[in-house]
């Protein structure tokens, strides 16, 4: 009778252990990272383009992504027009540098859709005076300077509009001027000047729209401010910031979870109230009215064109 040798079955060494611990251990972290699927995220880094790197809340709104397992790169510009088309090439993953209206003007140009998927904060226009203390006690007849050029004069005169001091026809839009006043339903009476002088011409009208950069080299504090656009009033959502993406990017769970760290995290925001003297205003506006306020001023920039 023939002898059949059963072969015992083989140990696992130290070995095995060792590589199948370690595999474990990166199913668990992948998992932990990405959220288990439910991330867009693939191990990159993303690359978000800003104008004012060096403020610090980038780098706490970095070490904020870097908790929730995602790495970020802030790609410091200087000018203005080089993020979007950073974008739009791919060279970047977002951008947060801009409100609606320049972005809407972007892509009517250069015909490209970057998309808004997050609102950030708006920087408020504010109108000023020496002469009163509220707009109330502007009287009837009395003259409001605005600044005369195109984009400070809209939204100048969209501020005096909800101020209930001027009429605009149409309800106005980003690209009303003087011209568009109605003069017969209006209490005040409007004069442009030169941005750099609407502060220095508060000894001689009623109020006058100044801007940001002006106010403060005006011996003037924002708080002094008796009207400012309002984030709650549709006709200043046009000039709320926001994070930008490629189109084919809108719906990123990477890139909304971004957003989302910036809208929630308290240093961030906190320091970008710092950075701006306390001027900004934080929102959170719903991507779909962002969505929808970008296609109607894309429509009203392309009638201009």
């Amino acid at each position: 009778m023939s002898e059949t040798t059963i072969e015992a079955p083989k140990r696992r060494g130290p070995l095995y252990a060792v590589i199948a611990a370690v595999v474990a251990a990166i199913v668990v972290a992948g998992f932990l990272i990405f959220g288990g699927g439910d991330s867009d995220a693939k191990g990159e880094t993303v690359k978000i383009g800003v104008v004012g790197a060096s403020d610090p809340y980038w780098a706490d709104y970095k070490k904020a992504a870097e908790a929730e397992g995602i790495d970020v790169e802030i790609v410091d510009f200087t000018d203005y027009a080089q993020p979007n088309p950073a974008v739009a090439e791919g060279e970047l993953d977002l951008n947060q540098f801009q409100h609606i209206v320049y972005l809407a003007d972007y892509n009517v140009s250069n015909d490209q859709d970057l998309q808004p998927i997050g609102a950030t904060a708006i920087y408020p226009l504010g109108l000023y005076s020496k002469q009163h203390d509220s707009v109330e006690d502007i009287k009837a007849g009395d003259t409001v300077a605005v600044p005369n050029d195109a984009s400070n004069q809209a939204r100048g005169l969209l501020v005096l509009q909800s101020a209930g001091l001027i009429t605009l026809k149409d309800g106005g839009t980003i690209f009303s001027d003087l011209a568009d006043v109605d003069k017969a339903a209006s209490k005040v009476e409007v004069k442009a000047l030169d941005a750099n002088v609407t502060a220095s011409s508060l000894d001689d009208v009623a109020a006058a729209i100044i801007n940001n950069d002006f106010v403060e080299k005006a011996g003037l504090s924002f708080e002094d401010a008796i009207a400012k656009d309002d984030p709650a009033d549709p006709n200043a959502l046009p000039y709320v910031n926001v994070f930008a993406a490629r189109a084919e990017d809108k719906d990123n769970k990477t890139y909304l979870k971004l957003v989302e760290i910036f809208q929630d995290t308290k240093k961030v925001t906190d320091g970008l109230l710092e950075v701006s003297g306390g001027t900004a205003e934080l929102v959170k506006t719903p991507v779909s009215e962002l969505e929808a306020s970008l296609t109607k001023v894309e429509k009203d920039t392309a009638a201009q064109k």
